[in-house]
């Protein structure tokens, strides 16, 4: 059971060792773009690619769906970014539980957003946790886990990338031993917790108010989406790639000086209430993704320019 890009090196970890998968369960088809084109679900796609069965209910509550889940005979349920609600019926159907592949090391960011949330937080590792489902939001007992490192260039996209390899690595290894009943899983700390947060659109509006390390943060955090954006001469101006700076500046001014060692008209700048976030990649209203110097070389009036601090 899975959805997103994340779940699909899963599915292919589970093929690649010859497992029987008898049904992938994944949310319906969705409607994307400027002319409502009908897209797939990344895993609907993998599936279909290697000839297996698909289902896609709009949900797993009801009579009707639980009985022919049953008719399966499931030994184990695998569920990785699914993105449905699992009830009491489904969760007891197995005889060797639902087991979920987490991007996080649980009990840390549970929730819906926690590859964003350990970009936002300045974290230099997260990892996955592969848990025995129960009724909680991410509360099940952790089977196995593994660290991944974050590098000041990852952002939510090379990050999911990562972190689904290592899920499908990680369930691959464990499969075999838990099949066989040779692992215990262990209580999480619920002390411990932390939890992540629904992403909307808004969240990817700049305050230049806050400081640079937070915003370039944020800009890893939100790629590719929302994305980051602020706004020039009425339109929107997203923020693709960036970098703090350590000199000062008016919050909100954009300011064409490069960090020291570097050649004067290498690097334009953007005033923070605390440093200076280097623009590098960016993307005006319209039109295509491109250095920031080279914007600025096209657009006479934005150096100098201010953006709204909100």
């Amino acid at each position: 059971m899975g959805t997103s890009e994340f779940s699909v090196p899963v599915l292919l970890a589970l093929l690649e060792k010859s497992y029987k998968i008898s049904m992938v369960y994944t949310r319906q088809d969705s409607q994307a773009g400027r002319g409502n084109k009908i897209v797939q679900p990344p895993v609907k796609m993998a599936a279909l690619d290697n000839s297996l069965p698909v289902r896609q209910p709009s949900s797993l509550k009801g009579g009707e769906e639980v009985e022919y889940l049953k008719s399966l005979k499931p030994d184990v349920i695998i569920v990785s970014a699914y993105g449905l609600i699992l009830p009491d019926e489904v969760l007891n159907l197995p005889p060797l539980g639902c087991i979920n592949v987490h991007p996080s090391l649980l009990p840390k960011y549970r929730g819906p957003s926690p590859i964003p949330a350990a970009i936002l937080a300045g974290e230099k590792e997260t990892g996955v946790t592969i848990m025995l489902m129960d009724r909680g939001v991410d509360t099940g007992p952790i089977i196995r886990q593994k660290a991944v490192p974050i590098s000041d260039e990852d952002n939510a996209e090379t990050l999911t990338v990562s972190l689904a390899r290592a899920g499908g690595d990680l369930l691959a290894q464990l499969l075999p031993d838990w099949l066989e009943r040779k692992v215990k899983p262990q209580p999480q700390d619920d002390a411990m917790a932390s939890y992540s947060r629904i992403i909307g659109k808004e969240d990817g509006e700049i305050d230049w108010s806050g400081g640079a390390e937070g915003i370039w943060r944020k800009v890893r955090a939100f790629y590719p989406w929302p994305g980051c954006y602020t706004r020039w001469e009425g339109k929107v101006l997203k923020i693709i790639k960036a970098r703090p700076l350590d000199y000062r500046e008016i919050p909100g001014k954009v300011v064409e000086k490069p960090p020291v060692g570097e050649p004067k008209g290498s690097m334009i700048g953007v005033g923070t209430g605390a440093g200076v976030l280097g623009l590098e990649i960016v993307q005006y209203e319209g039109g295509r993704p491109m250095p920031a110097i080279e914007f600025a070389r096209g657009h006479r009036g934005f150096i100098g320019s201010f953006f709204p601090l909100s």
